[in-house]
């Protein structure tokens, strides 16, 4: 029952956003959005301590305009994803700009693969989607909502064009298979997890668990790392999807060290991308939630 009444709620919010002029449309996402902000003490208090982590330096007011930002962001992205049906290759201009796009080309050109460095930053959802609508559909790899008629409806809007998920759990022997294909497949690296399939790295100067399949995957197949991240520009009032070229892998011939150095250093791209854009990124979500064994716990 619970399950129903709030996909009730969720369909009746994308279809009438949807129906929306696009400025109304993010206006309603954004208000959508400090609601939460307001309401959800818990996830507040997250991101707060994240911040604090984050930038030690920072002042309190300083950090929660920061979060209020990041609220912000989340709200104006969840119009765009009930925005995507109209979105085609030939307007899509004029809600995303492309920048770089000659890296993604150069490494699709190998016919090794392509994996796609992001994170959840800006419009994650608008990258992939705005992605297939140049002719390259992605696998997205990604964790099923737990609501499965929820998960269902977005599913569908994630793959109008072509696009396909791969379900977390299920990750590595998808990606191989993509790389064998030489298709592309984006993933979101800068979520915490667990060993054996996480590594310790730092992220913003702290051990993160870090997933270590997008390292271990490129260093077996030599698929090509791209970072791409979709931010919004408040001046042009539009996305930017920017492709930065392939980043260079390390290999040492120890296969571990390399794993974790790799790993290291994607998630180095992705801090920078982050300091850049701090109130773009997710930060009501438990990243360093995992701590190296004898470490207290940050939450």
């Amino acid at each position: 029952m619970r399950h129903r009444l709030e996909f009730a709620l969720v369909w009746l919010w994308v279809k009438t956003v949807g129906l929306l002029p696009r400025p109304l449309a993010r206006a309603k996402g954004i208000a959508l959005g400090l609601i939460v902000y307001l309401l959800h003490g818990r996830l507040r208090r997250v991101g707060m301590r994240n911040l604090a982590l984050a930038f030690p330096q920072m002042s309190r007011r300083e950090r929660r305009r920061i979060l209020r930002g990041a609220y912000v962001s989340l709200g104006r992205q969840f119009a765009e994803v009930c925005l995507f049906p109209r979105y085609t290759r030939e307007n899509v201009s004029q809600v995303v700009i492309y920048d770089g796009f000659e890296n993604f080309e150069r490494a699709f050109a190998r016919g090794k693969g392509v994996l796609f460095l992001t994170a959840h930053l800006g419009a994650w959802e608008l990258s992939a989607f705005a992605h297939s609508l140049q002719g390259h559909p992605l696998s997205i790899v990604m964790r099923s909502l737990d609501n499965p008629l929820v998960d269902r409806l977005i599913q569908g809007y994630r793959t109008m064009h072509g696009n396909r998920t791969v379900d977390k759990d299920d990750f590595v022997r998808g990606l191989l298979a993509a790389m064998r294909a030489g298709e592309t497949v984006g993933i979101l690296m800068d979520t915490n997890m667990t060993p054996p399939q996480g590594v310790f790295v730092d992220f913003f100067g702290i051990p993160a668990c870090t997933a270590s399949g997008l390292a271990r995957i490129a260093l077996r197949t030599d698929a090509a790392v791209v970072p791409g991240f979709t931010v919004w520009d408040s001046k042009l009032r539009k996305y930017i999807l920017r492709f930065d070229p392939a980043v260079e892998l390390i290999r040492t011939g120890d296969d571990q060290a390399d794993v974790v150095a790799n790993t290291a250093k994607f998630t180095k791209i992705i801090e920078d991308y982050v300091r850049r854009y701090p109130d773009q990124w997710l930060w009501v979500h438990r990243r360093w939630k995992t701590r190296p064994e004898g470490q207290p716990p940050l939450y």
